[in-house]
């Protein structure tokens, strides 16, 4: 079949697109910015890639007119605390508009599990986009799932975060709301199995794990799992946006991902119908062996994808090609250089740095820049990286943004989206004379930029050049 996926660079849409080409399907990867797509490049010959922002105004040229099948796999949650619902359904307007003219007979939709009775604004938000993909001329199979646990999944890494470093916990009153907690690997299910079969069409249905369970429970099963002990406090006054500021500082999330979690986890969704699995003949894992699945694949160094590479776990929510011509005007540069020892060593530290593997020189210093970012609002440190010694475009790295990750080429360029009174890019470039040339580059946004960058001069003096030489010298 030839399939669309939209949301291709997201945190589903990774773990999906192989299954799909092991099925032997024709996939055409709707992406926002083909340059931002994280993949292999043997992937890449695979698949057909389309750029489209489903937000922009239509433009009816762009896809294949014999598309059998589309994933509906956009999502505005992330990206605003106000009007997301507005983002959410002007995308799938454009994107029933974009249908309008093919010859597409299902949409598979995920969403979240619904409580009709009481429904935070993003479970609100996404049975609207729901309503109106069902008046889509295709059929519509919506896949209501509960809490996604799995290797680079939100839900996972903030309980992975809170519990790992956390031996006492005070906690709102949300810990106590019940869920329905599914594995990352069930829901890949779910959505393969799902394709053409005419008995999904135009119905709605619950997919979720067995177990029913609160928060703290997830969290104390996980300490049990890894071996942790975790005593839970729960306290009545935290209020919604004190539990959002408790998780943005415990954890990787960003703010305005955790201020919509924490209006979602305020209420009890456990699922109805497990019509489903029985139909589809699917046995969920628990959540035990959730997460013990998950931390296989972190030990083998096989996490596809996480949440923490999307684009609105940063700074920046615009475009991030307009920042891959690094400037010269205006700019203070610090530019270092090196002979290399062994340039092919020296690459492959280059292509690892950052997350545990540190920055070479001065770690302390790096993490207390982290905790102030953090305190003022940034992204910290603790995005940490989704794979010890790969790098691809788009992903995060830290408090950077990879903008340009060449290997052939030798030459890596990240974004800072660390709080700073200006912009900031810090390159890597390996020269055909086995030359490390590393540059720190600052546009400074008025006198207080200025300032900043006079007032780290001498912290910059000895950590860019205790880096490069740990890069450079074996």
């Amino acid at each position: 079949m030839k399939i669309l996926l939209t949301g291709a660079n997201g945190y589903i849409g990774m773990r999906l697109l192989p299954l799909l080409i092991e099925m032997e399907h024709e996939v055409i990867c709707a992406v926002r910015s083909a340059s931002r797509f994280s993949i292999e490049k043997e992937v890449l010959e695979k698949i057909e890639i389309v750029e489209i922002d489903f937000l922009e105004e239509v433009d009816n040229n762009l896809l294949p007119k014999d598309i059998d099948v589309a994933y509906y796999l956009i999502h505005s949650m992330t990206g605003s605390t106000t009007d997301f619902d507005d983002l959410e359904e002007k995308s799938a307007l454009n994107f029933n508009a974009y249908l309008e003219n093919l010859s597409v007979k299902q949409v598979i939709y995920l969403t979240g599990m619904v409580n009709e009775d009481e429904m935070s604004k993003h479970l609100q938000s996404r049975k609207k986009v729901g309503d109106i993909l069902s008046q889509g001329n295709f059929h519509l199979t919506c896949l209501q799932a509960g809490i996604i646990v799995g290797s680079g999944s939100s839900s996972f890494e903030i309980i992975r975060d809170l519990c790992e470093k956390l031996p006492v916990m005070i906690t709102p009153r949300w810990v106590n709301t019940k869920t329905q907690p599914i594995a990352i690997r069930n829901v890949l299910d779910f959505l393969t199995l799902s394709i053409g079969n005419e008995k999904t069409y135009d119905d709605s249905f619950d997919i979720s794990g067995p177990d029913v369970m609160t928060y703290k429970t997830m969290m104390l099963e996980y300490c049990k799992i890894r071996g942790l002990n975790l005593h839970i406090v729960g306290v009545p006054f935290l209020s919604p946006k004190l539990s959002s500021y408790w998780l943005y500082f415990m954890t990787s999330t960003s703010y305005m991902l955790a201020a919509n979690l924490v209006d979602s986890m305020k209420i009890e969704v456990v699922s109805k119908d497990n019509r489903l699995e029985k139909m589809l003949g699917i046995q969920p894992l628990t959540y035990t062996e959730a997460i013990k699945a998950a931390f296989d694949k972190i030990e083998q160094n096989q996490v596809l994808s996480s949440w923490k590479d999307s684009r609105v776990s940063g700074r920046f929510t615009s475009d991030l090609n307009k920042y891959i011509k690094v400037p010269t005007h205006g700019c203070l540069i610090d530019r270092q250089e090196m002979k290399s020892d062994n340039p092919k060593a020296s690459l492959e530290k280059i292509w690892s740095i950052g997350g545990k593997k540190g920055w070479y020189y001065g770690n302390k210093l790096w993490k207390f820049r982290g905790f102030l970012d953090k305190l003022f609002g940034g992204v910290g440190l603790r995005r940490g990286r989704t794979h010890p010694n790969k790098i691809f475009t788009g992903d995060s790295l830290d408090f950077w943004r990879v903008l340009l990750a060449d290997k052939d080429e030798k030459r890596l360029l990240l974004f800072a989206e660390m709080k700073v009174p200006g912009e900031a890019w810090l390159e890597f470039y390996i020269d055909e004379n086995n030359i490390v040339h590393q540059t720190a580059t600052f546009r400074p946004k008025g006198i207080w930029g200025r300032l900043y960058w006079y007032s780290m001069l001498p912290f910059h003096y000895f950590i860019f050049a205790g880096m490069l030489e740990r890069i450079a010298k074996s």
